[in-house]
């Protein structure tokens, strides 16, 4: 076969952090395919796990598959066609992601780079992300004998503030901002205890808060804490702003919401949601998003009964009994 086809092109793999001209490309290939596709290509996690190059918690493998010219040695790649991403724990198990370039698709890369995965490192203890769940994703995961395990619904609300219901906050509970320096080692164990059976998110560490308040999206206040009357934290609702790009426009997202089991059953994470949102759409951001499992009913209800409905989804797959 000739240079033209991906499976002759040679694979890039790098085990640690990625140098400033890689990640360059990987940036560039992921505002590519977020233009064209709407979604981002990787997930948050993964994405800061990629820009610090690892962390105490998680090792980082990337494959970096370059189209080469048709003119030039195939070793000497020019354009990033796509990439892969394996964040690892260190019980083996990992999330692999893979973003493709607009301009390559439908011509096996992402075939390309999973064949690469398997024989470097093995897909063993690997779940993998499909963000926006495409066929040819369910299609390259049937290949290598992967299944839907998780589907995570992506939510959106366009209203006014006056169409959103009244819903205050528990007697005795008080509302304020995060405070940088002060409360990042209480907003953990709150967050610990809010989602102890949630792996992703209640295994935040400092150092995982700390990489996510360096964002350039970050404010302290929209991140928001229910106190009680000591000033332990009961609840919080975490906003984040998306800013425009391309064709895309703001829109706010109800990142986190949670409520320690000390508080919970008192409303208030209805309270907090709605209070969220009211912050974001003071901004002017009247468009508000977010993220929650399928499966996750009451929270699905909640969001429902507040005016949002089913936007898009996410795939997890994982490897199918037998396989």
């Amino acid at each position: 076969m000739s240079p033209a086809h991906p499976e002759n092109w040679p694979v890039l793999v790098v085990k640690g952090a990625v140098d400033e001209e890689l990640l360059k490309d990987l940036t560039g290939l992921l505002e590519a395919a977020e233009e064209a596709d709407g979604n981002p290509s990787l997930s948050e996690q993964t994405l800061v796990t990629l820009r610090a190059g690892g962390s105490e918690d998680h090792s980082v493998m990337t494959l970096a598959l370059y189209a080469p010219d048709e003119d030039s040695d195939p070793a000497t790649g020019q354009d990033l066609a796509g990439f892969a991403v394996v964040a690892e724990e260190a019980d083996g198990t990992g999330v692999l992601e893979v973003a493709v370039h607009p301009s390559y698709r439908n011509q096996g890369v992402a075939d390309r780079l999973v064949s690469a995965l398997k024989d470097s490192r093995g897909l063993h203890g690997l779940r993998a992300w499909s963000h926006g769940n495409h066929e040819a994703a369910a299609e390259l995961a049937a290949k290598y004998g992967y299944g839907p395990v998780r589907e995570l619904w992506k939510m959106r609300l366009t209203t006014s503030p006056a169409e959103l219901p009244d819903a205050g906050l528990p007697k005795g509970v008080v509302l304020r901002a995060f405070v940088p320096g002060q409360d990042e080692e209480a907003w953990l164990a709150a967050n610990r205890a809010a989602f102890a059976h949630h792996p992703e998110q209640g295994n935040m560490t400092r150092a995982d808060l700390g990489a996510r308040m360096a964002e350039d999206w970050f404010d302290p206040a929209g991140f928001l804490l229910a106190a009680d009357a000591t000033g332990q934290i009961l609840g919080f609702h975490w906003t984040k702003v998306h800013p425009a790009h391309g064709s895309h426009p703001a829109i706010g997202e109800v990142y986190v919401v949670g409520v320690t089991p000390a508080a919970q059953g008192m409303g208030l994470g209805k309270a907090l949601t709605v209070a969220g949102i009211k912050h974001l759409q003071a901004k002017g951001l009247h468009a508000v998003m977010l993220y929650t499992d399928a499966d996750n009913a009451p929270a699905v209800s909640l969001y429902r009964r507040l005016g949002f409905t089913r936007w898009d989804a996410d795939v997890m797959y994982g490897p199918l009994p037998g396989t």
